[in-house]
């Protein structure tokens, strides 16, 4: 059996939401495993987790660079929003996010790539930006999409400029059609995407591992209607279809017009477009998503100064 600490009880807390009895006892029922006492506290309906562990924590900003075809989005994080707001800081993720869009995109690959700028490395430029300003960095994450044919549509919410923010969206639209149609539909759909945040583009492509676990949440709170198994596997049948439409991106309601699904909006985009449209990738990053940020005690700082 393992051991139940306060730590792990606190950090089961944190991310639930759920009292700190309740969280304990999670704890005992499943061994001390966070992620299954998550799902334990969903099933007695005392957490809804899910919605808590996308808090952010990191500072930074998003940046993205596109070329029509092709389009990439990085996450370069500062320990301050201070930081964030500095011009050199700025430049250099627009500066990073254009490098990027010569590279596969991947982190290792735009670390080592040259910054025009310097001369030198993404990674050591980013090492000298850190003696200059004076906090750490670091380049988090990236992603970047690519079509043949078609456009990748990109979206910037809460921008600090032109190509930087909070949050990026890229979404790949592969289609033979017109290009403003394109671009509008495309940013319409980056739009939804950055709104909604979902699992995939299509249903049959959510991660298995995430529907199973979603499943047997819906199999424990189903139980507890004392109905027999028939009924309760058709009820979970429902409501994993239910799950689907509002992960799956071309399933949801489109919040540009909520009256259709992002997928009709997609298919009737086709008429204008002169050709069909086809959703091929998206990505989503958000500033700081799953990082925890140590938390300070700015009084007992303060306190801890005057006392010399």
């Amino acid at each position: 059996m393992a051991e139940i600490t306060a730590a792990l009880v606190k950090e089961l807390r944190e991310k639930s939401g759920a009292g700190m009895m309740d969280c304990k006892k999670a704890l005992t029922e499943t061994n001390g495993d966070i992620e299954a006492a998550i799902d334990w506290l969903r099933a007695k309906g005392i957490s809804k987790a899910d919605k808590k562990s996308g808090r952010t924590a990191a500072e930074g900003l998003i940046g993205i660079a596109s070329a029509g075809h092709k389009a990439v989005v990085i996450e370069l994080n500062s320990e301050t929003d201070f930081v964030a707001r500095n011009d050199a800081f700025q430049d250099l993720v627009r500066g990073i996010a254009s490098v990027a869009l010569t590279t596969d995109g991947s982190v290792e690959a735009i670390s080592t790539a040259t910054y025009p700028a310097s001369g030198k490395p993404v990674a050591d430029t980013i090492k000298d930006a850190i003696a200059t300003i004076g906090e750490n960095m670091t380049l988090r994450r990236s992603a970047l999409l690519q079509v043949e044919h078609g456009v990748v549509a990109t979206y910037v919410h809460n921008a600090a400029g032109d190509g930087i923010g909070k949050l990026g969206v890229l979404v790949a639209l592969k289609s033979v059609g017109d290009k403003e149609v394109l671009s509008s539909i495309g940013r319409q759909v980056a739009m939804h995407i950055a709104a909604t945040n979902p699992l995939a583009i299509r249903a049959e492509e959510v991660d298995a591992a995430v529907a199973e676990r979603e499943r047997n949440v819906f199999i424990e709170q189903s139980r507890a209607s004392g109905k027999p198994d028939a009924i309760i596997e058709k009820m979970v049948d429902g409501r994993m279809r239910k799950f689907f439409e509002e992960v799956a991106l071309l399933s949801q309601a489109f919040v540009v017009n909520p009256e259709v699904t992002v997928g009709q909006a997609v298919k009737d985009a086709e008429k204008l477009a002169g050709a069909s449209i086809e959703v091929v990738g998206m990505a989503r990053l958000l500033l700081g998503e799953g990082v925890e940020k140590e938390e300070t005690d700015f009084a007992a700082e303060v306190a801890a100064v005057a006392k010399g």
